[in-house]
């Protein structure tokens, strides 16, 4: 009878702690490189310089540089106004090939004209315009507040990729507006106007081909 010697079982070994503890460094690898990341992509900007990086848009400064330009550019591209209202009115699409500028999907048109002032509300002259078809209504703002963005946009001059962002893109609209309500009618009488003569160079937008409502850059008071 042969005796056979038992062989003991091999007890597993245990996991060495260096194995253990891995994901636990990983993970604090990981964080330190993320603070490192942090850290080496922080700009550190003197005050001077950041001052001037955020420097706010001179709305003054902008209108009395630019809208001397802006009225002239105004006064050359100027259709006399019967000439343009049958130039729209026989075709509007070569009308605005020919005389106007495209902004923001409509068509901003310069014009020109001289006609008898009648009554006003709210800042908004009519002005009978010899020459004009009967449906066309031409009327002209003088404020208080000056509203739109025909000055900015008239001479196709401006875009909005020369801005820093759509306020700025505004702001430089509104300082036009000021600029010519401090140039062309701080000095009128506007409480006189009706009834009077006048020759108006300004821009429109042609939302109603039947309504105009100009924003002047020029406006001389013959009596």
């Amino acid at each position: 009878m042969s005796t056979a010697q038992a062989v003991p079982a091999r007890t597993p070994q245990r996991e060495s702690r260096p194995t253990k503890h891995r994901g636990r460094w990983i993970a604090i690898a990981l964080t330190v490189i993320g603070l490192l990341v942090v850290v080496l992509g922080t700009k550190v900007v003197p005050q001077g310089e950041e001052a001037a990086t955020t420097e706010a848009f001179d709305k003054a400064t902008f209108g009395a540089e630019q809208f001397p330009i802006v009225q002239e550019g105004i006064t050359e591209r100027a259709v006399p106004a019967p000439e343009l209202a049958e130039a729209i009115a026989a075709d509007p699409a070569a009308a605005a090939e020919e005389h106007g500028v495209e902004a923001a999907g409509q068509t901003v048109y310069s014009t020109t004209f001289t006609g008898t002032v009648g009554e006003g509300e709210a800042g908004l002259y009519e002005v009978e315009v010899e020459g004009m078809p009967e449906e066309v209504t031409v009327r002209m703002q003088t404020g208080p507040a000056i509203n739109g963005t025909e000055l900015r946009d008239a001479t196709g001059e401006y875009d909005f990729g020369q801005f820093t962002n759509q306020i700025e893109y505004q702001d430089a609209g509104a300082a036009l507006n000021e600029e010519m309500k401090k140039q062309v009618l701080d000095p009128i009488d506007l409480a006189t106007l009706p009834g009077q003569t006048v020759t108006v160079t300004g821009a429109f937008t042609a939302i109603n081909p039947e309504g105009w409502l100009v924003t002047p850059v020029s406006m001389e008071v013959q009596g």
